[in-house]
């Protein structure tokens, strides 16, 4: 079950992943030939946020209780309604609820291999329960690598509305075209997720405690046994409550940073270089080609580093490559620039999502990525809307407010997870004491360490 399983999985996040990377791109421009402002491009890409991020907040929840796969297809069937929807109004009220439900904005733009939308909390925990804890960054790092190729690939279908264009139609009629595409990607989607299985585990009600918790919850039921039975601990002795807590502080400073990057950055492009949707295609594509590899390396340099570090070192360099995008005279450097930006943040992207279902408990794992990353949805929603706004007196607002919020979300995760290590990295750190103080004993490899 547990490879069938991995298959699927990939292959679900190929499709999303190919249908988010051309939406991504063509959506703002798609906006901006209709006549919106790009105060008004901001206010739309918010209200799509916004409804991703309720998304996001009750999947997730729902997930634990009555399982992820039945989230997966309902998010496939919510794709097709919104891909329709575009294709078929220009209703402003309809585009931003479309937008939210056919995938525009959803997996993290360029580089990212599709890892973030309402589909996460529901994935996450599906790649979790198939693999074994010491490979499970490997996993992440697979299902990213698939999903970045893929992504390269939809990249180019940015070319069909300046194709139709060329060939007679109007602008709004060829971005049209596209997100019939995304509608018909969406149905793909559906018949994937539909052969997936679940661990028993992953269906076990979100009240029902484990036995630790219950013993834990007679030796002190006085005082606090209660509340253990409501919140019990992580393996990395994290409560469920603080852990959501932690991350919801990280990723919310990073929720802000990405609002002003990931949805703002084809606008930004177009309207500091004059490029449009070929260019920004083949841009994209070349992108998800370069970060490509390196997702393959993450669990190499997350085990040599540890978790915590690894994230922390990759996103604090590719922080700075932010900003060295603002000086770049060409178009062709700044792509330069962001293609090295997104490499670096590839190799930390898988150890940051398996960190998070590792120290979390097992029972809980959609709710903790539902409402840890729920912060992130709601302030990456503020974000364009000000970006928007302030990029008519300072063109270069996206990146800099990336890079601002970027950094402090660095600072805020490193504070807050550099002393609750994984099991399986606790593990290794306390056999790797053992050796330097008795340096003669040997230890039997762990059977389940990759070779």
């Amino acid at each position: 079950m547990l490879t069938t399983n991995l298959r699927w999985l990939y292959l679900g996040r190929a499709l999303r992943s190919f249908g988010t990377a051309f939406l991504t791109v063509v959506f703002p421009l798609y906006l901006a030939v209709r006549g919106d402002s790009a105060t008004e491009i901001g206010a739309i890409l918010t209200g799509g946020t916004l409804l991703s991020a309720a998304l996001t907040a009750g999947l997730g929840l729902a997930g634990d209780r009555f399982g992820r796969r039945p989230m997966l297809i309902g998010l496939g069937l919510a794709g097709v309604v919104g891909g329709l929807a575009l294709a078929g109004t220009a209703n402003v009220a309809v585009v931003v609820l479309a937008s939210g439900l056919g995938g525009v904005g959803r997996g993290g733009g360029a580089g990212s291999g599709g890892s973030w939308g309402p589909f996460f909390p529901a994935e996450q925990p599906l790649l979790t329960a198939s693999v074994t804890p010491e490979r499970r960054t490997a996993a992440f790092g697979q299902i990213g690598f698939v999903g970045v190729l893929a992504a390269a690939a939809g990249s180019l279908v940015a070319w069909i509305p300046a194709s139709l264009h060329s060939a007679g139609w109007s602008w709004v009629a060829a971005y049209q075209m596209v997100f019939l595409l995304g509608a018909a990607v969406s149905v793909v989607v559906v018949m994937v997720s539909l052969p997936l299985r679940e661990p028993r585990v992953s269906r076990v009600l979100e009240h029902e405690p484990t036995r630790a918790a219950q013993a834990s919850s007679a030796r002190s039921s006085d005082a606090s046994g209660a509340a253990e039975v409501a919140d019990p601990r992580s393996p990395a002795g994290l409560s469920t409550r603080q852990l959501v807590g932690r991350l919801g502080l990280t990723n919310a400073l990073n929720g802000l940073g990405f609002g002003f990057l990931g949805p703002l950055l084809t606008y930004w492009f177009h309207a500091r270089y004059g490029v449009g949707p070929a260019e920004l295609g083949v841009l994209y594509t070349v992108v998800n080609l370069v970060t490509a590899l390196p997702y393959l390396g993450a669990a190499r340099i997350a085990r040599r580093l540890g978790a915590v570090r690894a994230v922390v070192l990759t996103r604090a360099i590719g922080t700075g490559f932010i900003l060295v995008m603002a000086f770049m005279p060409t178009f062709g450097l700044a792509g330069a620039v962001f293609a090295v930006r997104m490499a670096l943040n590839s190799l930390g992207l898988p150890a940051r999502q398996s960190y998070t279902m590792g120290v979390a408990d097992e029972r809980r794992r959609g709710t903790v990525a539902a409402l840890g990353g729920l912060p992130s949805m709601v302030t990456s929603s503020i974000s364009p809307v000000v970006g928007g706004a302030l990029m008519g007196v300072f063109l270069e607002t996206p990146l800099v407010g990336a890079a601002v919020f970027m950094g402090a979300n660095t600072i805020a995760y490193y504070m807050a997870f550099r002393h609750n290590p994984t099991p399986e990295e606790a593990e290794r750190n306390r056999r790797a004491s053992h050796e330097r103080s008795d340096p003669e004993r040997t230890w039997a490899p762990d059977p389940e360490e990759p070779s």
